[in-house]
């Protein structure tokens, strides 16, 4: 007869023969009646006979094979502590390696020369994962970005924006341009493997701008045109903006050039008491809320339907914001972003 090898067996499959072969000993089986029903050789049942006896059920429990966790690790508790700290603290080209991030081979060559101490990429990959550690796509920052004027920002030019529009009763709205075209594509599409889908596209490209601005209790006013923003176009906008709000309206607003003009800010100076314009620091998209709204723009305009015509693309444009001006949860959604946690430390509005 064919025996079976409890060894090649999982641990749950060999927990059950083993409760098997002390249930049938129990019921006065001998040892070659249990190896013919079971298929384990009556030497290995006498062992496990024995065991049971002598420890109880806890010996039917198979015990974890291999090393103990721990146990030799080519890297002591203090390196591993100290390359997750470098990794997370530093990139690479801080280091004198080349590129911005951190790859299996680059943190494998970070040890080799810091430790002298070569760690294959297969096994660099249970250390990532028992670090906690995965491999993900970066988020993109301007070179130009001034880390000090973010910070200032944060912490003290924009709680002061907030004290005053609660001691004003003003409400703050956030504002930006952005451009969409017929000619981009956000979804995706299954296919044979090796084969991409082909999406048929206009080889005419249409392009059309929006303007909006957002406030975190969902309010929503937008402005679609064609040509490029200018300063009368934007005097046009905010005139729109103050008539739908219903209080002071305190506008922050990027450093684009057309936002510092001189045409703006004389009508800005004769309407100073129902609108304010406030910057954020140059090349700091993320925090803006309403940069959030653009993507989700571009990612409804550019997924289902593909809009040809220039016509086409503002009917979806049109359609979203609408969309989204009867659903303030979902504008409201924007501010909840981890890059505008510092917004929820201040009032955004008045009570």
């Amino acid at each position: 007869m064919g025996y079976i090898d409890l060894r090649k067996m999982d641990r749950s499959a060999k927990e059950a023969i083993r409760n098997q072969i002390v249930r049938l000993k129990k019921q006065g089986k001998s040892g070659k009646e249990i190896e013919e029903i079971t298929g384990v050789r009556q030497a290995r049942i006498s062992e496990i006979w024995t065991a049971y006896q002598r420890e109880g059920t806890k010996s039917l429990r198979p015990k974890q094979s291999g090393r103990k966790n721990g146990e030799g690790m080519l890297l002591t508790p203090i390196e591993e502590k100290a390359i997750y700290r470098t990794i997370i603290d530093k990139s690479p080209d801080q280091l004198k390696l080349a590129g911005c991030l951190w790859t299996r081979q680059k943190i494998s060559d970070y040890i080799k020369r810091t430790y002298k101490k070569t760690i294959s990429v297969r096994c660099l990959s249970n250390y990532l994962k028992r670090w906690g550690l995965t491999c993900q796509r970066p988020t993109k920052k301007a070179y130009a970005q001034d880390d000090v004027r973010v910070k200032d920002f944060r912490e003290k030019e924009y709680p002061v924006i907030a004290a005053r529009a609660k001691a004003e009763g003003a409400e703050i709205y956030w504002g930006d341009e952005t451009g969409i075209s017929n000619t981009e594509n956000y979804e995706r599409g299954y296919s044979q493997k090796g084969q991409p889908p082909v999406l048929k596209v206009e080889t005419k490209k249409e392009l059309v701008n929006m303007m909006s601005a957002i406030t975190n209790k969902g309010s929503v006013c937008f402005m679609v045109y064609e040509d490029s923003m200018n300063q009368q176009r934007l005097i046009d906008f905010m005139k729109r903006l103050v008539m739908d709000s219903p209080r002071k309206v305190f506008l922050i607003l990027d450093n684009l050039k057309v936002h510092h003009g001189k045409i703006l800010a004389k009508w800005l100076e004769k309407n100073k008491d129902s609108i304010e314009v406030f910057f954020l620091p140059p090349y700091s998209l993320e925090l803006n809320p309403d940069e959030y709204l653009n993507h989700a723009l571009k990612q409804h305009v550019h997924s289902g339907e593909h809009p040809p015509t220039k016509k086409d693309l503002k009917h979806k444009i049109h359609s979203y914001l609408r969309w989204l001006q009867h659903n303030k949860t979902r504008v409201s959604a924007f501010f909840k972003h981890e890059k505008l946690n510092y917004l929820h430390s201040y009032c955004l509005v008045p009570e």
